[in-house]
């Protein structure tokens, strides 16, 4: 299951909508019954609920998790770290009820991708970050990541990790390169090229492709993309629409070119150097998965000197070298130059994980589905996925 999660089925996001949006007052949380009684400096624990594999393990015992007992070794607070987040909607059904109803869910620290992260800060749903107890986070954390349109400032939220929506293809049996998100659309490449399924994760470098500033892309923007995905999917130009899943038609040579993460790519070229990933000339989306503390969370400074921990350049690096993915920490990139191990030092050199500049002028937040417009949107972009 990608940590980029996919809409599945317009349900549980059209369930995520409705309560995001106005017509349910009692969903939404005022800034005043958000904060909980901090029992922190009493109680030296806290509950960190994460997506599987997206944190360092010893090589030699999965269970042992580096980064987390080297915090707990210096702060004396013991984390209880649950690989519960599969999806993002499956989670929002899960700690919902408890959320809505002014309750406690019983985490202290939850991981979610952006586009779900909107929803809780719409909904009042997790609270405010006091950044004078987070001088890390304050100080390293990429100004690229700073400022997403739905958390102003990144008052309640900080990302994990970060990544890169854009092509992936195998240069060796296509014979040529690709430049660009126009180029998927060439005769070769006809039943050969794959999309995303989900909603949130296709439409940015789709609408990149046609030139649109996804910072502030409009409902034409999005309906002329479903017309231009439809007439490809009537053509049988568009094979299929996946999730995880193009990894493997990626691999087995089924497809040539496809939507791809940039952390999934790294992976694929460990096994086949052949296999490229593109930020189209056109620009790609920058995404990042951010840590967020739920309403009435019980150990709230515990869990605000956790996210700080992640950002001691040390510790990024340490992390980043494990998980592949784009470092929203870019003081890590020095760290892991130095190390004398020459395949860890090589990955400080790799654009994926920490991108140049040339690269950064081409990556873009695209700015959040509002409440208003998912469910019509989701509903438009399943018919034509099929789900």
């Amino acid at each position: 299951m990608s940590r980029r999660s996919l809409l599945r089925a317009l349900g549980a996001g059209a369930a995520g909508a409705t309560l995001a949006g106005c017509g349910v007052p009692a969903a939404y949380v005022e800034p005043g019954d958000r904060a909980g009684r901090d029992s922190s400096a009493t109680d030296h624990s806290l509950h960190f609920a994460n997506w599987p594999l997206y944190i360092d393990t010893d090589d030699d015992n999965e269970s042992k998790r580096p980064t987390l007992e080297a915090f707990s070794k210096r702060t004396g607070i013991s984390v209880t770290y649950t690989e519960e987040i599969n999806d993002n909607d499956e989670f929002f059904g899960k700690i919902s009820p408890a959320l809505m109803n002014h309750q406690q869910t019983g985490r202290d620290l939850i991981v979610i991708s952006d586009w779900m992260a909107a929803r809780f800060v719409r909904l009042g749903w997790v609270q405010e970050m006091d950044r004078a107890k987070q001088p890390n986070v304050a100080k390293y954390l990429d100004p690229q990541l700073r400022t997403p349109a739905f958390d102003e400032g990144r008052r309640h939220s900080v990302p994990w990790q970060s990544g890169i929506t854009g092509i992936a293809y195998n240069r060796k049996k296509l014979g040529r390169e690709i430049r660009s998100t126009g180029d998927l659309w060439a005769d070769d490449l006809r039943g050969r090229v794959t999309l995303l399924s989900g909603l949130d994760e296709s439409f940015a470098l789709l609408m990149q492709g046609n030139g649109v500033d996804i910072t502030r892309w409009t409902a034409d923007d999005f309906h002329e993309i479903c017309e231009q995905t439809q007439k490809r999917v009537r053509s049988k130009h568009i094979r299929r629409f996946t999730g995880n899943d193009y990894i493997k038609d990626l691999a087995t040579g089924d497809v040539l070119a496809c939507q791809a993460y940039s952390g999934d790519v790294i992976q694929l070229q460990a096994d086949n150097p052949d296999i490229e990933f593109v930020v189209p000339e056109e620009g790609a989306e920058l995404w990042a998965e951010s840590l967020m503390i739920p309403n009435l969370a019980r150990h709230k400074r515990n869990a605000e000197r956790l996210i700080d921990h992640y950002y001691d350049p040390e510790v990024a690096a340490e992390l980043a070298a494990w998980v592949n993915y784009v470092c929203p920490v870019p003081a890590a990139r020095d760290v892991l130059a130095s190390s004398k191990d020459e395949e860890t030092a090589a990955l400080a050199e790799d654009p994926l994980i920490f991108p140049d500049d040339a690269m950064r002028k081409r990556l873009a937040i695209a700015r959040d589905i509002t409440s208003e417009e998912r469910m019509d949107f989701a509903k438009k972009w399943n018919s034509i996925v099929g789900l």
